[in-house]
């Protein structure tokens, strides 16, 4: 009894550390199977604590035996590999990582095991392909369109080709990984290899759009426009998360170049890039259903804006061969090249996107282009919202959750070149203008907030953007009703107002960086008045003792020096005199707009002037006391002297360009296309 009575307490303490063999044998005690209570008591702790032992080690020591083949598989050891497997012939199939990996997948993801995957295949059976799988139930053929290996891929599928429609735990076909992990050629070549002919249909319903969704995202346009052609379902359907290929696509800023980014140069190359147009894969037997052959096929139709109206014969291998010597100099070039491409198979594929859902019934229509036109005119995808506006008209009004239309997105986006698509609509723009948020702000409200930081710091400065805020202001304000700018918001804002309580941080950064502007030129334009006065009166060579005229005065160099160091003393003085008038301007919200830019462009210029001219008047100087005679000291002396004027060009000139242009040159807004919207 001493003993029975002590045993619940033992068999509770080692409950907890024997685990479920431990449970196993309290319920064997309990049918009268095990041995007596004290027997138990005394044996069971060491047997569990064996057995348990044996549990943990033994996975252990099971990848420790295959770390050979691991090794092997890793590097592509064939001849290692096979010498384990003729020790252990089970390791052909066996999982030898953590996460069930077997040889093959390791030797498939390595994407250098060619010859190792070709020697492996021969001793897997066929119908064994299928049930290697790892723990998220991913085949070989999976890895392969993980890691991009094509040449791999085509030995699983020789060997098994129903791997190509076997899904992972997560429904994943290899296809749909091959789309997330950006792999280009084997989407290529899983698309010509994939069966669309079984049920489920890994082209339709959820999979299909998925997989162009996926395809979209890897920015794969021409291989998306593919897909949309086969199945032209995929574009009127909505994957789980209620997303379209449209939708996907108008959040994709980056598949537009904006010439506006480009310098000269870049503009000049973007011009004359062979651009694909019209149907980006022919639809010819001979190459449908084959997007590689495809590719090329289309890739010898071309067109570039530089060259297209030349139509005399050669002009296409003219054209070529000017863009093989632009490429050769400017390494930019293939960049700006693939940029464009991308952008006009973007275009395509909207259009036929647009095109599909147009001929589904109106409601259906109007909601599946209701996402994507907001969402393109908040991030300033223009293209796309012309697109869907030619193709569905009434989605111009579509409205978001906030109650803002496409024009009063654009303008709390600072997205112009959507707001400036009221310039190419009739007089439909009085009543896309005139609408109402759900907190009571107009369009003149939202141009009087400030802008998102990502749009603020495309202008350099702070009183650069103030200007340009002021811009926005303004030209909202010639497209809305006289009472619209007298009208109160639900904080009881006119948009006067709410335009000064958000502007009032960026108006004080503006006026300290204007202030700290002019300090710096006025400390230099007055530097350099000093030196132009000091040197007018004590000009090179001296004077003559009986006349006072100076020695130099006859000589050529001397009339230069005294031209320009009187230039250089009036330029730098009126210099100062601008840059003083900014260190004491008022300020007002108004002033940034013409007022201090102006002064501004005149102080920069005439400082410019000054250096110049004092550049000039100085190596006269040299030229007239050193250089007689010597008409080779000029050559070191104009390059000494185009130092600080190229600095000074380099540093400041394209602050001045962007203040000039902004300031004088017709800006942001304005017509952009001939295209009549609505």
């Amino acid at each position: 009894m001493e003993g029975s009575s002590s045993q619940p307490e033992t068999s509770k303490n080692n409950k907890n550390e024997a685990g479920p063999l431990m449970r196993l044998l309290l319920q064997a005690k309990d049918k009268n199977i095990a041995q007596s209570p004290m027997a138990t008591e005394k044996k069971e702790p060491e047997n569990a604590q064996s057995s348990t032992a044996v549990e943990k080690k033994e996975p252990e020591k099971d990848l420790n035996l295959y770390l050979p083949l691991y090794k092997a598989a890793l590097n592509g050891d064939w001849e290692s590999a096979r010498n384990f497997f003729d020790q252990y012939p089970d390791a052909v199939t066996a999982k030898i990582t953590k996460v069930s990996e077997t040889a093959l997948h390791i030797a498939v993801g390595t994407g250098k095991a060619k010859n190792f995957v070709k020697e492996l295949l021969e001793l897997i059976p066929t119908e064994a392909l299928a049930t290697l799988r790892d723990q998220a139930g991913q085949t070989a053929l999976h890895y392969a369109a993980i890691f991009g290996n094509v040449e791999a891929a085509k030995l699983l599928v020789s060997k098994d080709p129903g791997l190509t429609n076997t899904l992972s735990d997560a429904f994943f076909l290899p296809i749909h990984l091959a789309a997330l992990y950006a792999n280009k050629d084997m989407v290529s070549y899983l698309l010509t290899v994939t069966r669309d002919d079984i049920d489920p249909n890994p082209f339709a319903d959820k999979s299909g759009v998925d997989l162009l969704n996926l395809v979209i995202l890897a920015e794969f346009y021409d291989l998306a426009l593919y897909l949309v052609q086969l199945y032209p379902c995929l574009a009127t359907l909505r994957s789980p998360a209620g997303n379209t290929a449209l939708s996907m696509i108008a959040g994709k800023s980056s598949a537009f170049l904006r010439r506006s980014s480009l310098s000269f140069w870049q503009r000049f190359i973007y011009s004359c890039v062979p651009a694909k147009f019209g149907n980006i894969y022919s639809q010819d037997e001979s190459v449908k259903g084959n997007p590689a052959v495809s590719t090329q096929t289309a890739s010898k139709r071309y067109c570039a804006p530089f060259l297209r109206q030349l139509s005399f014969p050669g002009c296409q291998k003219l054209h070529w061969v000017l863009w093989k010597v632009i490429e050769h100099l400017a390494p930019q070039a293939r960049f700006i090249r693939d940029k464009r491409m991308m952008h006009c198979q973007t275009l395509q594929l909207v259009k036929r996107l647009c095109k599909e859902i147009t001929g589904l019934d109106y409601s259906t229509a109007a909601s599946m282009f209701e996402t994507p036109i907001l969402f393109a005119a908040s991030l300033g995808n223009h293209e796309i919202v012309e697109e869907i506006v030619e193709s569905f008209p009434p989605a111009m009004w579509s409205r978001n959750r906030m109650g803002q239309n496409i024009f009063l997105l654009a303008v709390a986006n600072r997205r112009e070149n959507v707001f400036n698509l009221l310039y190419q609509m009739s007089e439909h723009k009085r009543l896309a203008t005139q609408l109402r948020d759900v907190e009571g702000n107009n369009i003149l409200h939202l141009a009087g907030k400030l802008a998102p930081p990502a749009q603020l710091n495309l202008v350099s400065g702070a009183a650069l953007q103030m200007q340009r805020e002021l811009q926005w202001y303004k030209e909202v304000e010639t497209f809305v009703l006289p009472d619209f700018k007298d009208s109160k918001n639900s904080k009881r804002r006119t948009p006067a107002v709410e335009f000064s309580v958000e502007h009032k941080d960026l108006i004080k950064e503006g006026e300290k960086w204007m202030k700290d502007t002019a300090n710096s030129c006025t400390v230099a334009a007055a530097l350099i008045a000093t030196i132009a006065f000091a040197a007018s009166i004590t000009v090179p060579g001296g004077n003559n003792g009986d006349s006072g005229f100076p020695i130099f005065s006859n000589n050529a160099a001397f009339n230069i020096f005294a031209l320009f160091d009187a230039l250089s003393l009036f330029s730098s003085t009126a210099s100062m005199l601008m840059f003083l008038s900014i260190l004491t301007a008022r300020y007002a919200e108004g002033d940034f707009l013409y007022s201090l830019p102006k002064r501004l462009i005149i102080g920069l210029v005439t400082l410019f002037l000054s250096i110049t001219s004092m550049m000039i008047a100085f190596s006269a100087t040299l030229y007239l006391v050193f250089g007689q005679k010597k008409a080779w000291t000029l050559i070191p002396v104009a390059a000494l002297a185009c130092l600080p004027v190229t600095l000074f060009v380099t540093l400041q000139f394209p602050l001045l360009v962007g203040i000039v242009r902004s300031t004088y040159f017709p800006g942001m807004f304005g017509k952009r296309g001939e295209r009549l919207l609505f």
